[in-house]
């Protein structure tokens, strides 16, 4: 069966600041990753893989490269071509969960939906039906002060994937947690990624990495082709 790449980058540079200030994110990276494949990239702090990870959900621009998506390149100049893109296939999920604490959890998990100006009756349809598929439905009504750590990335997932994206990409989502609810979050991934879904993960934590299919290494900015 052919396994077409749902991504790949080639010769990404990123710099921030100016002058003496000057940083390079990134320095030629390149890397694929191929539909429903479940990767990790890994690599100390300040090495480029947010980054990396930003530039693959359209979060962010870059100077040189050229990326692709299911085969078509992605024009990165035009900001609502982006925010398409990022709108439609990419379902984020971050370390301190980024809710909203005023909302309660069912409106935090619909945000995305009223962004795509779904109806009211299909967002209750999809709210409840991810929160169902991460176990906490009866947390419908509860506020993100209410919910532990990790009922709080249950919620920042089910967020990520209620609008059902082709693809999830998950920035240190265990660094805020225990031990066993790290092992819990990985699980679910794990779960996700064996329904169909392309995961992607930056992490530190080899035990998370471990999880995934795939390793890939980056350091200073350049993807370690050797851990592909």
């Amino acid at each position: 069966m052919f396994i077409m790449n749902i991504i790949e980058v080639k010769d990404i540079c990123k710099t921030f600041g100016k002058n003496e200030g000057t940083v390079r994110a990134l320095r030629g990276a390149s890397m694929s990753v191929e539909q429903g494949d479940m990767v990790a990239i890994m690599g100390k702090s300040g090495s480029g893989k947010s980054t990396l990870l930003n530039i693959l959900g359209g979060m962010m621009s870059f100077e040189k490269g050229e990326y692709y998506y299911c085969g078509k390149k992605i024009d990165f100049s035009s900001q609502r071509n982006l925010t398409r893109f990022r709108r439609d296939k990419i379902g984020f999920v971050v370390q301190y969960f980024a809710l909203v604490d005023d909302i309660n959890v069912f409106q935090n998990v619909a945000l995305p939906l009223k962004y795509q100006r779904y109806s009211g009756h299909r967002i209750k349809e999809l709210v409840m039906s991810a929160l169902a598929e991460l176990g906490i439905e009866d947390k419908a009504k509860a506020y993100p002060a209410e919910l532990s750590g990790g009922q709080q990335q249950r919620v920042a997932i089910a967020r990520a994937i209620v609008k059902k994206p082709d693809i999830i990409l998950a920035d240190e989502p265990t660094g805020a947690l225990d031990e066993q609810t790290s092992k819990d979050v990985m699980s679910i991934l794990k779960g996700l990624n064996e329904s169909g879904k392309t995961i992607i993960v930056v992490t530190h934590d080899m035990k998370v990495a471990e999880n995934c299919k795939r390793i890939i290494h980056i350091k200073d900015g350049v993807v370690d082709e050797s851990n592909k």
